[in-house]
């Protein structure tokens, strides 16, 4: 299996067509965008404050999972297979990731306790007003502050010669945060431990990119997924969803919930301790992923609004 690379990155680049330069402009205008930046601030005070025993103001897992459904199931056939493996204690989710609707789609399955939050890019999650007042009403959304690969494309791109993307290159750089930065990385690890230790649970998408072909994994996964776990004493569930990359009405979506991954707690984990889990959650995903998916053919209703509504 692939294991993790420090020089990956420059090799795993998006292409910059016109419709990444646009995505490019929109998230750098977010990240100007005052109300987005204090939404973030505030949100991440709020989670924060649960490990000192406050409780996030967040919607009833009981109705946050009605609603959700009843939207979803509108919309989509959906399969659930082995949803008895999903522990009713704290553990972390690892999913693989195809669409921004995929954890909408796994929070209309899961049982409302424990209470299960996400890890997700702060501008996806905040960019336009709608998302902003649902997800403060609602809450279990942890916002990460964090470059897009396009903008690292539009950087070095602009570094190589194109005068065309001197002026994005520039706003980017001033404006859109790292995410890598030893304060904001304590603050969320902080965070994390502090809702699994609460009774809560997380969902985490570890390849830290939505992938772009169904039954494959955007490799290498990142790290975090079996830090978290390690260091918190919980079990890692696989989940594999299927079918979500295109999205039409009433197309069969399946949720595959693997073994639950049971490892040693480690109050400090070695490199070594971490490479190990980490093979061990990629075997376990892919071993849930189809290997020879087959699109479905036919007439694909309200293909273009599904696939674009959460941009």
């Amino acid at each position: 299996m692939t294991k993790n690379s420090s020089n990956h990155q420059s090799d795993s680049l998006p292409l910059l067509d016109a419709a990444a330069i646009k995505r490019v402009e929109e998230g750098v205008a977010a990240a100007s965008d005052r109300t987005v930046r204090n939404t973030i601030k505030q949100a991440l005070t709020r989670l924060e404050a649960i490990k000192q025993g406050h409780t996030e103001h967040q919607i009833n897992g009981s109705v946050r999972r009605f609603v959700l459904r009843s939207l979803i199931h509108t919309l989509f056939k959906v399969r659930v297979e082995n949803l008895a493996n999903l522990p009713q204690t704290p553990a972390i989710l690892a999913v693989n990731h195809l669409h921004h609707i995929d954890p909408l789609l796994l929070l209309a399955e899961l049982p409302s306790h424990p209470y299960y939050y996400i890890l997700g890019d702060a501008r996806t999650l905040y960019n336009k007003w709608w998302k902003r007042f649902v997800l403060c009403f609602a809450g279990g959304v942890i916002p990460l502050a964090r470059l897009w690969k396009e903008e690292v494309a539009v950087m070095e791109a602009a570094k190589a010669g194109r005068q065309d993307l001197t002026e994005l290159a520039a706003a980017i750089e001033q404006n859109v945060p790292s995410g890598s930065d030893i304060q904001t990385l304590r603050q969320i690890d902080r965070i994390v431990l502090g809702i699994l230790a609460h009774g809560d649970g997380m969902m985490i998408f570890p390849e830290g990119r939505l992938g772009s072909t169904e039954g494959k994994l955007h490799l290498p996964l990142k790290r975090g997924t079996v830090i978290y776990a390690l260091r918190a004493g919980v079990p890692i569930v696989p989940v594999a969803i299927i079918g979500s990359y295109d999205l039409y009405l009433r197309k069969e979506l399946t949720i595959r919930f693997g073994e639950p991954l049971h490892f040693s707690a480690h109050t400090k984990t070695t490199r070594q301790d971490v490479e190990t889990t980490l093979e061990i959650l990629e075997n376990a995903i892919v071993s849930l992923l189809p290997s020879n998916y087959q699109e479905p053919k036919g007439i694909k209703l309200l293909r273009y609004f599904l696939n674009h509504i959460l941009w």
